[in-house]
C-alpha cells in the first residue's frame, strides 16, 4: 500500500527544506513520488529535488484544493498506476487549505494508496503575524494537521513559548520545537505519523505503574463502583490545552478527549460500552476520580509537552519534590527535556530520581502517574 504524506505550510515556512531532509534521512530506500502544486506560473521548489532522483509532477495553474481538484485526482491515479511508489509526498501551495487537500486525497478513489500523515510547517518567527493577517487559511493548516513542525526555532525561549502558546489555542497535535539539524528525519516522520505521541507515552507509563505498584496503592484513589450494567457517570471538567490527563480502567474501552490548556491532554478510559460524561473544572485541586467496574487498580496521569530548557539541578529539585505529598501520590514520572548542556532524560520512582543525558527529541515531554494528582501544582513545579 502506498503511503501518502501531505506537507503543508505557508510560503517560505520551510516545506522544501523539510522534504529534502525526509528524503535523505527518513525515506531512504523508498520509491518516492513528489507532487507539487506551486502558486504561480513557474515551479521553483522542484529544481531542488530533481537531483535526488525524485519524480515530480508540478501543477502551476492554481491551488489543488480548488481549481485543480479534478486534475489532482487524475495526477494521483496516474502516479499510482505508472510508478507504484512506496510513498507519495504532496507539497500543496502555501496559500491552500489543508482540509481541502486532505478531502481531495480522500475523494480521489485510489485503490492502492492510503493517507498516512498530514503535517504543517510553521515559521516560529512569523506565527503571530500569520495568525493576525491570514487567520482563516493559517488556522485551517494548523487545526487539521496531525503534527506541527516549527521552523526557525533558534529563538529566545520566551519567543518560542509564545509561538507554541498561540498554536496550542487551536491544536492538540504534537508541536516539534527542536531545531531540525539536531534531529534525524526518522524522528520527524515518527512525529508526523503520531507513532510517539504524548498520549501513547502516558498509556505505556500507566501500564508500567500497574505492573509495579505496591499493594498499599490499591485504594489510593476515589473509586466509584457501578452495580448496574450501563450505568452512566457524569463529570464536568475543563482543562488547559495540550496537557494530558488520563483516568485508566484496565478494560478495553472508549477514550473521551476534552479540550485543555497549553500542552496538556486528559483521558478517561472506561469499560467497553460504558457511557461517561466528564464535567469537572479541577478547582478541587488535584482530585482524581476513577470509575471501577472491576476491582482493578486505577491511576490518573498528567503530561505535557514543552520547549522549556532545564538545568540538571532544576529538574532534580522538581523530581525530589514529588515525594513530598504536595503533588499527590506519585507512583512514577518519566520524560525528557532540553537542557542547558544537552538533552536530559529522567525516570522517577518515589525517592529515586534517575537523570541521564540523551539524544534530542522533537520536543520536551513530562509524564506523571499517580493518584490525587494536584495538576495545577505539577504544572507550576515543572513549568513555573
Amino acid at each position: 500500500m502506498t503511503k501518502i504524506d501531505i506537507i503543508s505550510g505557508f510560503l517560505g515556512a520551510g516545506k522544501t527544506t523539510l522534504i529534502k531532509k525526509l528524503i535523505k534521512e527518513a525515506y531512504a530506500g523508498e520509491k518516492v513520488v513528489l507532487i507539487e502544486n506551486e502558486f504561480g506560473e513557474i515551479g521553483v521548489d522542484g529544481g531542488f529535488l530533481k537531483d535526488a532522483g525524485i519524480e515530480i509532477t508540478e501543477m502551476n495553474s492554481g491551488c489543488i484544493c480548488c481549481s485543480l481538484v479534478g486534475d489532482f485526482a487524475k495526477a494521483l491515479k496516474e502516479v499510482e498506476e505508472k510508478f507504484s511508489p512506496d510513498r507519495i509526498v504532496i507539497e500543496p501551495s502555501g496559500v491552500g487549505k489543508l482540509s481541502d487537500v486532505i478531502r481531495a486525497v480522500q475523494r480521489a478513489g485510489l485503490a492502492h494508496s492510503e493517507l498516512n500523515a498530514f503535517c504543517t510547517v510553521v515559521d516560529a518567527k512569523k506565527c503571530k503575524m500569520y495568525l493576525k493577517n491570514f487567520g482563516e487559511f493559517f488556522l485551517d493548516q494548523v487545526e487539521n494537521a496531525s503534527c506541527i513542525i516549527l521552523s526557525h526555532t533558534a529563538l529566545p525561549h520566551e519567543k518560542l513559548d509564545e509561538a507554541v502558546a498561540l498554536l496550542r489555542g487551536h491544536t492538540q497535535a504534537t508541536i516539534v520545537t527542536t531545531e531540525w539539524e539536531k534531529l534525524d528525519g526518522k524522528e520527524l516522520l515518527a512525529a508526523m505519523e503520531q507513532r510517539d505521541s504524548l498520549r501513547a507515552e502516558l498509556e505505556r507509563l500507566a501500564k508500567e505503574a500497574e505492573e509495579h505498584a505496591p499493594a498499599e496503592h490499591d485504594e489510593c484513589c476515589h473509586h466509584h463502583h457501578h452495580d448496574e450494567e450501563g450505568e452512566c457517570c457524569h463529570h464536568d471538567h475543563e482543562h488547559e490545552h495540550g496537557e494530558c490527563h488520563h483516568h485508566h480502567d484496565h478494560e478495553e474501552g472508549e477514550c473521551h478527549h476534552h479540550h485543555h490548556e497549553e500542552g496538556e491532554c486528559h483521558h478517561h478510559h472506561h469499560d467497553e460500552g460504558e457511557c461517561c460524561h466528564h464535567d469537572h473544572d479541577h478547582e478541587h485541586e488535584g482530585e482524581c476520580h476513577h470509575h471501577h467496574h472491576h476491582a482493578d487498580e486505577v491511576f490518573a496521569s498528567w503530561g505535557t509537552e514543552t520547549a522549556k530548557k532545564f538545568t540538571k539541578e532544576e529538574l532534580e529539585g522538581a523530581l525530589e519534590a514529588l515525594s513530598s505529598g504536595e503533588y499527590g501520590d506519585i507512583l512514577r514520572a518519566k520524560g525528557y527535556v532540553d537542557g542547558e548542556e544537552g538533552w536530559i532524560y529522567f525516570d522517577y520512582v518515589p525517592g529515586e530520581p534517575d537523570l541521564r543525558s540523551g539524544e534530542p527529541s522533537v520536543t520536551g515531554r513530562l509524564c506523571v502517574i499517580g493518584c490525587h494528582l494536584a495538576e495545577d501544582k505539577l504544572k507550576a513545579l515543572f513549568l513555573g
